[in-house]
């Protein structure tokens, strides 16, 4: 490790309450130190009887598995059966790589970079054990709903950047980021709430004037045209997102901390997320009504009843 890696990890930065690893790994985001309770088996010692080699145990794990076959909550386990123990080399700090794989699809993986540190006690036994995480591959964090992703289209890549700046507390950048999302593909937000008012039978003039607010360039005019001509069923608690996106946006950068910006920026993510389930919920409600009428419809008539 080098001598800025030392200085980084040399103390930890947090209180020192121990963790389950099972937690730290789950639960911990990237640049922290944590102290963590795990087993420790001694495979080796010098000759004054210090520790030169070092076993961890590491836990399995539940993580968010993407895969097709999951698509949930599932179990993660080292990859390698003979690695079951992760292996230090003295008790100074050394880099690891873990990774991880999905016990239920066999096919997803996790990768943790970290570095680890065990001090010795008095007796010369194996004592704290701290645990730095550089980072992980996939990156941290909770998944970003598949609906959402679609939903934003050509904007994915600026919202997972603001997702990553969100997750590591940069207030200000997640809301930029943000910002620029919502503001760039305001109008493939609109085409998909006409595709529900359409298909729902709105009035005339409220797909009128969704459609009218595609053709004006400032989001705030845009939005405020469309307060009253957003369906009922993408209300959220009876509130217009686009008008609770439009308040969030309206606050500006310049008289927020960073921690307001990052209150705005996660209330922003919510809203787009929630917004998408509603989209892809009514969409899916509406087809599936329609093709259980036509299929209802095409029966044949039963005879009348006799008397």
């Amino acid at each position: 490790m080098s001598d800025e890696q030392q200085s980084t990890t040399s103390e930890p930065a947090q209180a020192e309450e121990s963790i389950p690893p099972a937690q730290f790994l789950e639960s911990v985001s990237p640049g922290q130190v944590r102290k963590i309770t795990t087993r420790i088996t001694v495979q080796a010692k010098d000759q004054s009887g210090n520790p030169t080699r070092l076993r961890v145990r590491l836990p399995e794990i539940q993580l968010h598995c993407p895969s097709d076959a999951c698509n949930g909550e599932r179990f993660f386990r080292i990859e390698d059966e003979d690695d079951s123990y992760t292996v230090l080399r003295g008790t100074d700090w050394n880099d690891e790589y873990v990774t991880y794989k999905c016990a239920n699809c066999q096919k997803q993986t996790k990768t943790f970079s970290l570095a680890l540190r065990i001090t010795l006690d008095a007796e010369k036994a194996p004592g704290a054990t701290h645990c730095y995480k550089f980072g992980e591959l996939p990156p941290y964090g909770p998944p970003t709903p598949s609906r959402l992703i679609s939903l934003l289209g050509a904007g994915r890549e600026l919202f997972l950047k603001g997702r990553r700046c969100e997750i590591q507390g940069l207030g200000i950048g997640a809301f930029v980021y943000y910002r620029r999302v919502v503001e760039g593909q305001k109008n493939r937000i609109l085409t998909e709430i006409i595709k529900v008012a359409q298909a729902i039978s709105a009035p005339p003039e409220a797909i009128a004037a969704l459609q009218a607010a595609q053709s004006e360039h400032r989001f705030n005019k845009a939005i405020d045209n469309v307060k009253d001509a957003i369906p009922q069923r993408l209300l959220i608690n009876g509130q217009n997102p686009l008008t609770l996106l439009h308040a969030a946006l309206s606050r500006g950068l310049h008289n927020h901390s960073d921690e307001t910006c990052l209150e705005l920026a996660t209330d922003i993510r919510l809203i787009l997320a929630e917004l998408a389930e509603l989209l892809g919920y009514a969409l899916k409600d509406e087809r599936e009504l329609k093709e259980a009428v036509a299929r209802l419809s095409k029966l044949p008539a039963l005879p009348p009843a006799s008397i």
